[in-house]
């Protein structure tokens, strides 16, 4: 059992990459925790019916924010695509984009049960998330307050990881060997 964290910028190949490390297993669970394609937002709705597409038959597909759960439950590896995504549905939950102390406190909360799940994890999990931190200071004050927040959940979530990989440009480096901040 592994725990394996692959980042990466937009159009990376992180979540190909992702794929590719559980293509072998027969049955994966491929967690979606981001928000459900509708009809007033189509560029979102044919990013998700790419990535659709990749995946073979046999892998299952949830749509949920309890990511956690999702661990906690599964008998065949997991796949989550991805933590960026999932940061914006438990802002958009309780609607804290205005108020950055109790995005900020909802989100250790839920990152504290995340990381209790992979810690006692029995199967392979793979989690995919953007790297936001190495982009242009965002504009608005929501947007800091997300990238501020992905970046403490990226790291913590990587402290926590057998394997970690970033992913440029179609390139994957493998950041594993590499020290962790702190310790």
């Amino acid at each position: 059992m592994s725990v394996t964290l692959v980042l990466g910028g937009s159009r990376s190949g992180k979540s190909r990459y992702a794929e590719n490390l559980l293509r072998g297993y027969p049955t994966v669970t491929y967690v979606a925790p981001g928000a459900v394609p509708d009809d007033f937002d189509p560029e979102w709705a044919e990013r998700i019916a790419l990535h659709q597409a990749r995946r073979p038959a046999s892998w299952s597909t949830v749509e949920t924010a309890e990511l956690a759960d999702v661990i906690r439950a599964a008998n065949h590896p997991v796949l989550i695509d991805a933590l960026s995504t999932w940061l914006t549905h438990l802002i958009d939950d309780i609607d804290a984009w205005g108020d950055h102390r109790v995005a900020a406190s909802h989100a250790e909360d839920e990152t504290a049960r995340l990381l209790e799940a992979l810690g006692s994890a029995t199967v392979d999990v793979v989690l995919v998330t953007d790297e936001v931190g190495l982009s242009v200071v965002p504009r608005t004050s929501s947007g800091r307050m997300f990238r501020d927040e992905l970046g403490r959940l990226n790291a913590a979530v990587s402290a926590a990881c057998d394997q970690v990989f970033l992913v440029v440009a179609g390139r994957v480096l493998d950041l594993s060997g590499c020290p962790v901040v702190g310790q």
